[in-house]
């Protein structure tokens, strides 16, 4: 009898990337998806280690489904936890078979049923770790959705003061466009969501030059319907990659800023200030006027005073983002920020965090509310359920819609009504006013 498996995955969208190469793996040696992780032969809790809340989210989910296992599975712990902490995790979590990092993964040996050792832990099922499996090439089963993120490169070559991702997911390596756009086609999705830990640095370290995510974008949109790119540095959207985006129909820019203090943004290791950025959304604002925009910023970093809060705020306010996310700084082991000076106590952190999510939580429901009574193009996730080019699949608002459009479809509906960042919509009517006032 084949033996059954479950991936759980935490984090970000690079990590379930992983998460579907490891499941290819799997499906082609044989194993077979479980019904849920209780009734799963393996368990694989691909985890998260970017931030505290993160792994602790991560040890809790372990902790949870070794509980639940059935009797006999085994737990195999993989990603960035496993990569950065390895056999202490393996110590601390004695629960767990086997904690295996990048530099494994699972491929199956039938019929066989050896223990296969890893570190201080063995596996004993049809299924065992091997080493030397690059995730990042291996084939993805065809996307379960209408949509797929694509990952096109791992590891980054940045510093910033606070990441520690480079230290253990490594330098940059880019793939090549030609096996970008074979697993664009095996996907067959309708919209590629492309990912990296430095999207527009694609490139770069194979001697491209700067410009390389610009055909690709291009490349890409000749094949599916909507491209939509995540996590941009500021510092790399240029004239040429900002018209790119606007040619997909996807006028959707993620914007990695993080903070508009230009001499917190220094400490941070980070390039630009609230004044740069503002210059940068009004360009695209000037050329698409219905853009949407995302970021992430930290808060409580080492030095943040506040009249660097209050940039921050004036920022918020000024910009008028569509969706915005505000993390508390972490300290991250062995990064520059671990050790720096006038730390700013958890308490003002969360006075801080509080104000601004305040603050952005009533600027995304305006510019929602604005969308009534226009016409939009949405892609239909599910049943009832759909995105316009404004919404970034798992991490923006939704689209409520009849359920009788198919999932996979595009269709021109009607926003009735908004609920805080989701909106309801019908299809079209004659009497619908057709253009957005965004």
């Amino acid at each position: 009898m084949a033996k059954t498996f479950w991936v759980e995955t935490l984090g970000c969208p690079k990590n379930q990337v992983d998460s579907d190469k490891l499941t290819g793996t799997m499906l082609a040696d044989g194993l077979i998806p479980a019904a849920g992780p209780d009734h799963a032969d393996l368990v694989v809790v691909n985890t998260c280690a970017f931030i505290e809340q993160a792994r602790q989210e991560s040890i809790d989910t372990v902790l949870a489904l070794s509980d639940a296992r059935a009797d006999g599975a085994k737990i195999v712990v993989t990603g960035c936890m496993a990569e950065r902490y390895g056999q202490e995790l393996a110590e601390a979590l004695p629960e767990v078979d086997t904690v295996a990092g990048f530099g494994v993964a699972l491929q199956s040996i039938p019929s066989t049923g050896v223990a296969v050792s890893i570190g201080s832990k063995p596996v004993n099922l049809g299924a065992a770790l091997v080493p030397t499996f690059d995730l990042l090439n291996l084939p993805r089963p065809a996307s379960s959705a209408p949509w797929a993120y694509l990952k096109v490169a791992e590891g980054c070559d940045r510093a910033c003061g606070f990441c520690a991702i480079p230290s253990f997911r490594g330098k940059q390596r880019s793939r090549s466009i030609d096996d970008l756009l074979t697993e664009v086609d095996q996907l067959g999705a309708r919209e590629i969501v492309l990912v990296a830990q430095d999207l527009a640095a694609f490139g770069r370290d194979q001697g491209v030059g700067e410009r390389s995510i610009v055909p690709l974008v291009r490349a890409i949109a000749q094949r599916v319907d909507w491209v939509r790119l995540l996590y941009l540095y500021p510092s790399d959207l240029t004239a040429e990659l900002i018209d790119a985006v606007l040619e997909t129909g996807v006028a959707y820019f993620d914007l990695s800023l993080q903070h508009v203090s230009r001499p917190l943004l220094r400490r941070m290791r980070r390039w630009g200030d609230g004044e740069i950025f503002l210059d940068r959304i009004e360009t695209i604002r000037s050329s698409e006027p219905t853009s949407a925009f995302r970021s992430n910023f930290i808060v409580g970093y080492p030095g943040e005073t506040e009249a660097d809060h209050d940039l921050l705020l004036q920022f918020i306010e000024s910009a008028q983002l569509d969706w915005c996310g505000f993390f508390s700084f972490s300290p991250e082991v062995g990064t520059y920020a671990a050790d720096l000076d006038r730390v700013v106590p958890v308490e003002l952190m969360d006075e801080r965090l509080a104000e601004l999510r305040e603050l952005q939580d009533g600027i995304t429901a305006g510019r929602r509310d604005a969308l009534i009574g226009t016409r939009v193009e949405v892609l239909v996730d599910v049943a009832g359920t759909a995105r316009s080019y404004r919404e970034a699949p798992e991490i923006d608002g939704v689209i409520s819609v009849p359920t009788t459009l198919e999932a996979g479809s595009f269709a021109e509906v009607a926003i009735v009504d908004a609920l805080g960042p989701d909106l309801v919509a019908e299809l079209v009517t004659e009497s619908v006013v057709a253009d957005s006032p965004l």
